[in-house]
């Protein structure tokens, strides 16, 4: 298999303009074989500085024009702009950093990779560093630099690039390194050139890199990097700079700015891109979780004893879990206990602790931590007396085994895997030795075998996989040098090496023909491996686990591919399964906590932000309503009960009760259903499911064989392919007068910086004594701007040099040619889009339609939440995505002039310029005749005329229904069709 890339994946793309607009009127470098000798200024105007230890990144915009792009960005972004340029030390001479926000799952590792390429073409900037915190991450870069390669060659005209691994045995590498002038990628684990840190080799690792070299002519290797001024990608940051050794580490890089990206930052430094998982979830950019509870009820016969801590820090105590009696009866309780205590006391006096239930003991080693009783029981960390935890994991393997089964029947034939993930926090449950040291199944793997022989023994399930059950799962944990298995923190060499496997075999496991189907694997399964097509996760851990809920499903986040190594983006198939040995409620809120501790996005809380991009029409122009807009709605929300004065959501939101009123101001009336939309999407129970609410849609097959229902499918079920005609003269006419419009192009501001150097064990250190800015000239070698123009566009060069022309603004590229050209280069492909949609055709494709099958043999299902019972469909129910929606199929159904309706799968797709379309229903009308109705619900009539790109699939929508000779509308409520 190999996985494919799509390039235009709007929100990747966002956060790639968002760096690389940091940089705006940073002047291109000149060509890879253009070497120019110049006091006149050339050399000014050049991303590259070369150095007798090689050629490095120049930044040429000083700070007062850096802050300033940061702004702009930041408010293009919904951000709270910052007053300053935050270094991480505080000194204003350290290194800049800019921070990127992605949640798990959503490609950040490809945007940090695409912004490598775009800085390069767009700037000229050619030395990169990836720092990372762990093997399990480096080797993810890895393999995503290789299996990028293709993609980015073919995106970037084949722009060579190299990357490699740092080694503290190949240091000459990085002279090569420094004196290459192609793209040059290091790949380094922080504890490679941290000060002090010794690995598992004899030497030092990190003094390598600061120790003067013979092979580098007494260099320290450190200076060749340092010359080089590199861009440093910071991966994972909170785990790699969260120390001053590390901070000082990074600094000895030498970097032009530092770039981090993170699903948690802990400090997001100069924010300048958001992604958080409210966001992921709304765009549907990773996998619904679906929680499915495993719990014990009623099981109070016995005394019930859990060791749930110890602690020795003030004398040595303990914290258990037992069943204390109340006036209606038990309830489980955490209780603090000491040497001495009784638990029948402590429990109220229930019989079930009355005799042996003194403790006598609490053990507070590390490792072997434990209670002991009276009557000689002993109870160890994380387990338990008198409870139920073996019938509770026995439940929970066998409901994941059947998960997976069911969802293996659901992807026949659809070339997707389906994988499941066990995490265990003991070796031992799943693989155990004798006592000749040879490897036997340990009680988990016996579970999970009996478990899926039963299930497939007979029945639906039957003969769904072809191998024997020994080669369906397997286990991955550390080991020792004997190859023994063990428990081990997450954190040890030998971590690193079941991780590098891992990460190795990514593509085999994705493989159809290869058997492996269900991984076990250690609870410290951290950051650095995901799989996309893992789908149901079971967390068996047995103990307190330390591993956070959001790590855990966030090695299943991530949207599957199928064996062409193309994403997938159905809805219906895209829900990872959380089999949970905890209360729904438990897993939302300790899931709701994380994501507010580590992001610091609380679902129920409504920033004054939120509406800010909602879009409203100016005359020809799509504009956001924009803060202080967004503002004025969140104040008038609040005044109406529906938010606190803190935003959190309260009981008053309820969109289904009937007269339900938001109290909007009536120029914002009109926006009612997007904000609806936008209050639903902060609540938790919109993107995290229970299990048992889900059922799947029942379809009408009689209904379906309707001969009018036919007759509505025969004329809306034919394909059809499109082509594009626009006339060259009204673009020149639009664009020329668009740049005649743009914002006044600046001249460039050099930065010009003194500093002192010294010379430390870490290499050469800089302070700098004087920073200055300053507005120059332009006076170097001038761009071929038709060339660029051409690559950006693809129009013609006579094209582009008439709206060049006509516009009258040419004289602005002699005063900053990048900044210029860019400018021109957005507004030309603003219009060209423009004439694109507008002038689009489409026209019937013979013996190539959608088939009706599809509607009996795709399974649909709805929650409690997005589900609504109707009569007059092919479906017993309709899953809604919007108020909007479901207000719409409510009314439908009621109408007595609509004989069925339809709400069009996943599966009907329009094919456009800029991505596939999905309209949203098909209506049977009974009238003066019948009528046969397409219909896209919006909050809005106006949205068809919004220029942003929902808005043109659905313009292009109308002409493909025009072709096939449908009517066609946009429509706020059922009372319009």
């Amino acid at each position: 298999m190999k996985l494919q890339f799509d390039a235009k994946q709007e929100y990747q793309r966002q956060a790639v303009e968002a760096v690389v607009n940091l940089f705006d009127g940073q002047p291109l470098a000149q060509g890879d074989f253009e070497i120019a000798f110049s006091t006149e200024g050339q050399a000014l105007f050049s991303g590259q500085t070369q150095t007798e230890l090689g050629v490095g990144n120049r930044l040429l915009l000083d700070r007062e024009t850096l802050l300033k792009n940061l702004q702009e960005v930041q408010v293009q972004n919904d951000l709270d702009t910052d007053s300053a340029l935050l270094p991480v030390t505080g000194e204003a001479s350290a290194p800049l950093n800019f921070s990127v926000e992605m949640e798990t799952g959503t490609g950040k590792t490809y945007v940090y990779l695409r912004t490598i390429f775009e800085l390069n073409k767009t700037y000229g900037f050619k030395k990169f560093i990836i720092v990372v915190p762990s093997v399990a991450i480096r080797e993810g870069v890895l393999k995503n630099l290789e299996i990028t390669n293709d993609h980015f060659r073919a995106l970037y005209n084949n722009v060579p690039a190299e990357h490699f691994v740092y080694d503290a045995k190949r240091v000459n590498r990085l002279r090569q390194f420094a004196l290459s002038n192609q793209i040059q990628i290091l790949v380094i684990n922080i504890d490679a050139f941290r000060k002090n840190f010794t690995g598992t080799a004899d030497e030092n690792k990190s003094n390598v890199i600061y120790k003067e070299s013979d092979k580098l002519s007494g260099r320290q290797p450190i200076e060749f990097v340092q010359a080089t001024n590199p861009i440093v990608i910071i991966d994972e940051p909170q785990s790699v700079d969260g120390t001053e050794k590390a901070q000082e580490a990074i600094r000895a890089l030498n970097p032009l700015c530092t770039l981090r990206y993170s699903a948690t930052h802990r400090n997001p430094y100069n924010l300048v891109h958001k992604l958080d998982p409210i966001r992921a979830y709304e765009l549907r950019l990773v996998k619904q979780i679906i929680v499915a509870s495993v719990t014990g009820d009623g099981a109070q016969n016995e005394a019930y004893v859990k060791l749930l801590k110890v602690d020795n820090t003030k004398g040595i105590k303990a914290q258990v879990e037992i069943d204390v009696q109340q006036a209606d009866g038990p309830k489980r309780k955490k209780v603090a206990v000491k040497h001495g205590d009784d638990l029948h006391i402590k429990s109220n006096e229930r019989a079930q602790y009355a005799s042996g239930y003194e403790i006598t003991e609490i053990n507070a080693e590390p490792g072997n931590e434990f209670i002991q009783f009276s009557s000689g029981k002993r109870v160890s960390l994380g387990a338990e007396l008198g409870g139920i935890r073996d019938d509770l994991w026995r439940v929970q393997i066998e409901k994941t085994v059947r998960k997976h089964l069911e969802k293996e029947k659901q992807l026949q034939g659809r070339g997707i895997k389906v994988l499941s993930l066990f995490f265990i926090d003991k070796v031992a449950n799943y693989r155990a030795y004798d006592g000749q040291g040879q490897p036997v199944k340990g009680k988990f793997a016996l579970a999970f075998e009996e478990a899926y022989k039963r299930l497939t023994s007979e029945g639906p399930l039957k003969d769904l996989l072809p191998w024997p059950v020994e080669q369906l799962h397997n286990g991955y944990f550390a080991q020792d040098k004997k190859g023994i298995l063990k428990d081990t923190n997450g954190s040890t060499q030998a971590d690193d090496d079941v991780y590098n496997l891992i990460m190795k075999e990514k593509e085999r496991l994705l493989a159809a023909d290869e058997p492996l189907r269900f991984i076990f694997s250690h609870s410290a399964l951290r950051e650095g491996w995901d799989n996309p097509n893992v789908f149901q996760i079971c967390t068996l851990n047995e103990t307190q686990s330390a591993t956070k809920k959001r790590q855990e499903i966030g090695r299943g986040l991530r949207l599957p591919v199928n064996q062409e190594g193309e994403r997938v983006f159905d809805e219906n198939i895209n829900k990872l399964i959380v089999v949970a040995n905890e209360s729904y409620e438990d897993f939302a809120r300790t899931l709701q906590t994380e994501y507010e501790v580590d992001c610091g996005v609380t679902f129920g809380k409504v920033p004054k932000l939120a509406f800010a991009k909602l879009q409203v029409l100016e005359g020809d122009e799509t504009k956001p309503l924009g803060r202080d807009a967004s503002e004025v709605i969140w104040s008038s929300l609040v005044a109406k009960g529906i938010l606190d004065d803190k935003g959190k959501i309260l009981p008053a939101f309820n969109p289904k009760a009937p007269g339900f009123d938001l109290g909007l101001p009536a120029e914002h009336a009109s926006h009612r259903a997007e904000i609806i939309e936008v209050l639903a999407s902060y609540q938790i129970e919109r993107h995290i499911k229970r299990d048992e609410d889900g059922k799947p849609l029942v379809f009408k097959k009689a209904l379906a064989l309707d001969p009018e229902f036919q007759e509505l499918w025969k004329r809306i079920k034919s394909k059809t392919t499109y082509s594009v005609e626009y006339s060259t003269e009204v673009l020149v006419k639009n664009a020329s007068a668009a740049i005649k419009e743009m914002e006044r192009v600046q001249p460039v501001r050099i930065r010009y910086t003194e500093a002192g150097l010294g010379l430390e064990n870490k290499g050469v250190t800089s302070t700098v004594l004087r920073e200055s800015g300053e507005t120059v000239e332009y006076r170097g070698a001038l761009p071929d701007i038709i060339a660029y123009l051409q690559g950006e566009t693809e129009l013609t060069r006579a094209t582009l040099a008439r709206i060049l022309k006509e516009s009258g603004r040419l004289a602005e590229f002699l005063v900053n040619p990048q900044k210029f050209m860019d400018q021109v280069a957005s507004i030309l492909k603003r219009e060209l889009n423009r004439l694109i949609i507008d002038g689009i055709k489409y026209e019937r494709i013979s013996d190539e339609e959608f088939s009706m099958r599809l509607f009996e043999e795709e399974e649909i299902v709805g929650y409690l939440h997005n589900r609504l019972e109707v009569q007059k469909s092919v479906y017993d129910a309709v899953v809604y995505d919007s108020e909007v929606e479901r207000e719409f199929a409510e009314k439908l159904d009621k109408r007595e002039d609509v004989k069925l309706f339809v709400k069009l799968p996943h599966w009907f797709l329009i094919e456009t310029p800029i991505g596939k379309y999905n309209p949203d229903w098909a209506i049977l009308k009974h009238d003066d005749s019948i009528l046969y109705l397409v219909r896209e619900t919006k909050g809005t009539k106006d949205f068809e005329k919004l220029r942003n790109s929902e808005a043109e699939k659905i313009r292009c929508g109308r002409r493909h229904f025009e072709a096939l000779s449908v009517d066609f509308s946009v429509v706020t409520s059922a009372s319009e069709i």
